[in-house]
């Protein structure tokens, strides 16, 4: 079946697969040639995701045995801002390295940055480890869904991205049990020690499995340093905005936002920029994917505040309140295995109505949190929950797909697919940056800060409605690039 949109190749101009297959189901996925690539793929960004919440349960541990509070919003501020420039190397290194050498690179690195974590003696040392970490991360986050193409048969794609990015939903469900028992154990440097060795494991498997062929596409392209340094001060600037105060926070995201604007003028006149030339010409439906992407990634960081609001005004146990926060989760990755079964002309209507999903789930979730929330209601909370987690998988599988077809040239759909992660991590920036912000606006009452916070992200997925039918309207055949 074909899940192109129409400023995609046709399926059969995709490249040609290790092995072809005409099967496209799941167990053509799992099967003995496809996969210990896809166990690759799909853990380096299950890896990625699971850190954020596994360090998150493991922080007040590590902050009570080597000091450091004041650092304390750096150990994901230095993370975040290392993977979101990190993701823009990816398409380089597949077009220099290759996928095999590109994902040992990242899990070395991961590793590496887990084990400096976990002998530091110090809160700055610490940091640094976790920026190198964060390096690893955003390659893997990066790679995952740029090297489906090169690996894989194009009628396996949407299993494929349906499967990777069911790992975000995975790793918020797995991280802070596991984060949490090491915590638990007193035990913090344990689990990263742990975590290393795990992404080493890994590496040796990419070797033994992913393609050693190096594709020659970018390989002598220039770095768009002047992109770059624009995106990276961009998450910078967003990243401190939520550790300020006063007119500070306002001086600090307005320079963030005109940060991004100035990247998006500097890329759009670089030929070798971040993004695909394709994103910028008019007539493409690139740029409509990555603002839906963006728009149903905001809707994602509501899930780390929905714990602390269970506790709060539902007077829920800490475990109660994780199950509650995981509800999310288990929607996205309930909606996005639906979604990998449909037709294409269903595969539209599913991109239309996630970001709605979203919304309207998000939407009645806040009306709904009040002070002292009876078990009815956080029944009903759960639900809608589901319901927003849903439309988010529903909808995300096929826009990365879509990027990921929007080229018929190798190297320009590898930086269509790697610049979907990249849109992932800025989008999770300048939404956690708002949240802390929106927070502030309750004041002592944790009831209206719950709202503004929950409230204010479902105006930003909203936004996404109108994108979502922007990436699905069809075009005439001669509006492709």
């Amino acid at each position: 079946m074909s899940h192109h949109y129409p400023d995609s190749p046709a399926p059969e101009t995709a490249p040609t697969p290790l092995t072809e297959t005409a099967e496209t189901g799941w167990r053509a996925l799992f099967s003995r040639q496809y996969r210990s690539a896809v166990l690759v793929m799909a853990s380096g960004v299950a890896l990625y995701a699971m850190n954020l919440y596994f360090t998150a349960a493991l922080m007040p541990s590590v902050v009570a045995d080597i000091g450091g509070e004041r650092y304390y919003a750096w150990a994901s501020t230095g993370y975040l801002i290392t993977a979101v420039i990190a993701t823009m190397f990816v398409s380089r290194l597949i077009g220099t390295r290759g996928a095999r050498r590109s994902y040992i690179g990242a899990y070395v690195a991961f590793a590496a940055g887990t084990a400096l974590g976990s002998l530091s003696p110090t809160m700055e040392l610490f940091i640094a480890g976790r920026a190198l970490q964060g390096i690893g991360a955003g390659l893997l986050t990066g790679l995952g869904y740029a090297t489906i193409r090169s690996v894989l048969p194009a009628q396996l794609w949407i299993r494929a991205t349906s499967l990777i990015t069911a790992m975000f939903g995975v790793g918020a469900l797995v991280g802070p049990m596991l984060g949490g028992s090491f915590a638990q154990a007193g035990a913090w440097r344990a689990a990263f020690g742990v975590l290393a060795v795990l992404a080493l494991v890994l590496a040796v498997v990419a070797f033994k499995t992913l393609p050693p062929k190096r594709p020659d596409a970018q390989a002598a392209a220039p770095l768009p340093i002047a992109s770059m340094t624009a995106l990276a001060l961009t998450a910078a600037a967003l990243s401190l905005s939520s550790i300020l105060s006063g007119a500070f926070v306002l001086v600090m995201i307005g320079a963030g936002l005109l940060l991004l604007a100035a990247f998006l003028v500097i890329d759009s006149k670089d030929q070798h920029g971040v993004l695909p030339r394709l994103a910028y010409q008019r007539g493409s439906s690139l740029k409509w994917i990555y603002l839906t992407v963006a728009t149903l990634c905001a809707g994602v960081m509501t899930e780390n505040f929905i714990p602390l609001f269970g506790q709060q005004l539902g007077g829920l146990s800490p475990l109660v309140a994780g199950m509650l926060g995981a509800t999310l989760s288990i929607g996205w990755v309930g909606g996005q295995l639906f979604s990998a079964n449909v037709s294409a002309e269903a595969a539209r209507a599913l991109v239309r109505t996630g970001p709605a999903l979203l919304t309207a789930g998000l939407t009645g979730y806040g009306l709904l949190l009040v002070a002292g929330a009876s078990t009815i209601t956080v029944i009903v909370w759960a639900v809608l929950l589901l319901v927003a987690g849903a439309g988010i998988g529903l909808a995300f599988p096929h826009l990365t797909v879509a990027a990921m077809s929007s080229s018929d040239d190798p190297g320009e759909s590898a930086k269509a697919a790697a610049a979907v992660s990249t849109t992932q991590l800025i989008a999770f920036t300048l939404t956690s940056a708002l949240a802390g912000n929106l927070l502030l606006l309750g004041g002592a009452d944790h009831a209206a800060s719950a709202r503004w916070l929950v409230l204010g992200i479902a105006v930003l997925t909203a936004l996404g409605i109108g994108t979502a039918f922007a990436v699905t309207k069809k075009r005439p055949h001669h509006a492709r690039p």
